[in-house]
């Protein structure tokens, strides 16, 4: 097991779907990525953070950093944001080919 998988073990059943498809989104889309837990979410990290996420009690809680949200503000018109963070509801499928977008445009930008 790796420190997100365990994360992901404990976390609530509604919430286990939505963590590992993300989980799985983001290892093909950030495969140099050190996988860690930061701020008690599973990180991504590449020299530093490149994006979290978690579970929330109606959504799972996804943090590119406020930059790319501002990029992607139009895809991400049918989602609540705020500066830096994205939330996409349980009830719904997530937006896997978006957050690959996100992930690697975050990841681009980094110094």
């Amino acid at each position: 097991m790796t420190v997100i998988t365990t994360y992901i073990a404990h976390q609530p059943a509604l919430a286990q779907p939505h963590l590992k498809t993300i989980y799985a989104v983001l290892k093909v889309a950030l495969p140099q990525a050190t996988e860690k837990i930061s701020y008690g979410m599973p990180t991504f990290w590449q020299g530093q953070a490149v994006v979290y996420f978690g579970a929330n009690k109606q959504h799972l809680g996804f943090y590119p950093t406020p930059a790319p949200i501002a990029a992607f503000a139009d895809q991400l018109k049918g989602y609540r944001t705020s500066k830096g963070a994205i939330q996409f509801p349980y009830a719904e499928p997530l937006p896997t080919a978006l957050i690959t977008a996100i992930a690697q445009w975050r990841l681009a930008q980094l110094p």
